[in-house]
């Protein structure tokens, strides 16, 4: 941890250290008690918001809202984890089932406790502003808010351990083993270049002075020229014919992808996370719009969480519309 002492709030570690949480994770070690302790700050942090959105009400309700806001989020994370630990399994993820519980946790800890931090905001306007259909939606904005800055850390973690190879192990398999070749190339002989008369070149060299400081052309002896060699593991440049796909570059350009005269055009290596996304990567946003739906279902199921002031105490109410509906009417209603 980034740290000389660590911290005793969980939430704090994972704000500060994240690359730690998710070392951690990747590693799989003593993850029963980082989720402990992560269930536990998550369930007191919702309590305690909770309450404050039952208050609109009275006593009884901030009570049973206490109680509702965290089995909120803990029923809907026991429908949805199967689906995603079965993504995983799909699709060639190696995420035990602690693994992906750590992670979802992490993002509800921050959902939380980002959450409880709003509490304070939300009590404000209970005082002064105690309207029912603006309170609601006030409360109904900073539970959204929250939980897409959770659900961020949820991508976050997942990223890392794609790149750990727990996502798509046998695709960063061939990638690692592609970067290796590429690094590492066999190195090509040197190719003398050759003039074109495939002779050697003569040219007179100085063996001796004459009495005027010159040299005699009797006394010039012919010595061979040796051409120009190019450095070593330096390949020569290929001949390119007329028409050839080369032939429209300036002598010493290599196009992108040229590989030399026996390979014209190959396809570079694609790097991952380039062009291309692992499975898991992509049903995790799937498997988020499912959490949201699911979230906001049993919400409307569970309620009432703040309680109109025109109806007695209920701690259920009977299950017709739907969430989104009830907050357009109440959209309407407000403006």
């Amino acid at each position: 941890m980034s740290g000389d002492r660590p911290s005793p709030l969980v939430i704090e570690r994972i704000l500060r250290d994240r690359q730690g949480i998710w070392q951690q994770i990747v590693a799989d070690d003593d993850l029963n008690a980082l989720t402990g302790r992560m269930l536990a700050s998550s369930a007191v942090a919702l309590a305690c918001y909770g309450a404050v959105l039952g208050a609109f009400h009275g006593v009884l309700m901030a009570l049973t809202s206490a109680v509702k806001l965290p089995l909120l989020f803990l029923i809907t994370l026991a429908i949805c984890l199967p689906t995603l630990y079965l993504f995983n399994l799909v699709f060639g993820a190696r995420l035990s089932v602690r693994q992906s519980v750590a992670l979802v946790m992490v993002a509800i800890t921050v959902t939380s406790m980002l959450a409880v931090a709003f509490a304070p905001i939300s009590l404000f306007f209970l005082i002064t502003a105690p309207d029912y259909g603006f309170f609601k939606l006030l409360n109904v904005a900073i539970l959204t808010l929250s939980a897409v800055v959770g659900l961020r850390f949820l991508t976050g973690g997942m990223q890392v351990l794609n790149a750990h190879g727990l996502l798509a192990p046998s695709a960063a398999a061939a990638a690692n083993g592609t970067q290796a070749a590429v690094a590492a190339p066999a190195a090509p002989a040197a190719v003398p270049a050759q003039p074109a008369s495939g002779e050697p070149v003569a040219e007179p060299v100085a063996v001796g002075a004459g009495a005027n400081g010159t040299t005699p052309a009797a006394e010039a002896q012919p010595v061979a020229v040796v051409p120009a060699q190019p450095a070593v593991g330096v390949p020569a440049q290929p001949v390119v014919l007329a028409g050839h796909p080369m032939a429209a570059f300036p002598p010493g350009m290599v196009p992108p992808g040229y590989a030399g005269a026996g390979r014209p055009w190959a396809t570079p290596p694609v790097r991952r996370g380039e062009s291309e996304r692992p499975a898991s990567m992509t049903l995790l946003y799937v498997w988020i719009l499912l959490f949201g739906f699911v979230g906001t279902q049993l919400a409307w199921t569970l309620r009432p969480f703040v309680g109109s002031p025109g109806e007695d105490f209920a701690l259920f109410r009977s299950i017709e519309g739907n969430f989104y509906a009830e907050i357009l009417r109440t959209l309407g209603n407000l403006f």
